[in-house]
């Protein structure tokens, strides 16, 4: 064997250990930086911790999910998206965590309807691939809940779409494929839910025409009376 053959198979080597090595850098670094400890390190991750054990996700047969379960696709098929996921959202709350100030509930409340929009958006976006991984082929009892999973074929709507707020506290719902196409936050329109005080509005307006008719029925059979008694 040649000095020059010897040269070449002695690259081919440290190549090849090289890219070993930064295949495992890559899954390694990864794996560690979905862990819950990595997550919570940043200390308006500590809220959204505590309300995820508080919520019926957390023990549900048996099932203690993490950070990742929901935020960070999993899997080989998936690595893309959670490699990105760390990089562009990462950077971006890594940044914010620096220059707003969370030291209150109250305070990171004043973020939470943009933070949980982006966590919508990004299910939205992944055809709420994390929701799938538990709830495989999802069959809902009842005639409503079954035309309403029939818009994932009919309309491309996705879990997130209608499930939100499950896990963290509240924050107002948002209209996801309106925030597609207009670039920008859209609230989901409240049209058609009816409010108590409307309810109550309607109900005092039936009484008083109810009560305007009575009267109407009342001076004309007084009236029909007195015509009578002159005859």
């Amino acid at each position: 064997m040649t000095r020059l053959q010897k040269g070449s198979i002695g690259t081919l080597l440290t190549g090849a250990l090289l890219g070993i090595a930064l295949v495992a850098v890559v899954f390694g670094g990864e794996a560690a930086l979905s862990t819950e400890e990595f997550c919570t390190s940043c200390h308006s991750m500590s809220y959204p911790q505590s309300e995820l054990k508080e919520s019926t996700h957390y023990g549900a047969l048996g099932v203690n999910p993490t950070c990742k379960d929901c935020h960070i696709p999993q899997g080989i098929e998936n690595f893309h998206l959670a490699v990105a996921t760390h990089v562009v959202d990462g950077a971006r709350e890594l940044w914010l965590e620096m220059v707003n100030d969370y030291s209150t509930l109250e305070k990171f409340n004043e973020r939470r309807l943009e933070m949980a929009h982006d966590a919508r958006m990004n299910l939205k976006k992944w055809d709420s691939i994390t929701c799938r991984t538990c709830h495989v082929k999802p069959a809902p009892p009842g005639e409503s809940a079954q035309a309403e999973h029939k818009k994932m074929e009919t309309e491309g709507a996705t879990c997130i779409d209608c499930h939100q707020n499950l896990v963290h506290e509240e924050a107002p719902m948002t209209d996801l494929n309106a925030s597609l196409a207009a670039g920008k936050l859209v609230l989901k329109s409240e049209e058609g839910d009816v409010d108590v005080d409307d309810e109550d509005e309607e109900v005092e307006v039936e009484v008083e025409e109810t009560e305007t008719a009575d009267d109407s029925d009342s001076a004309s059979s007084s009236n029909h009376d007195d015509d009578s008694d002159d005859e």
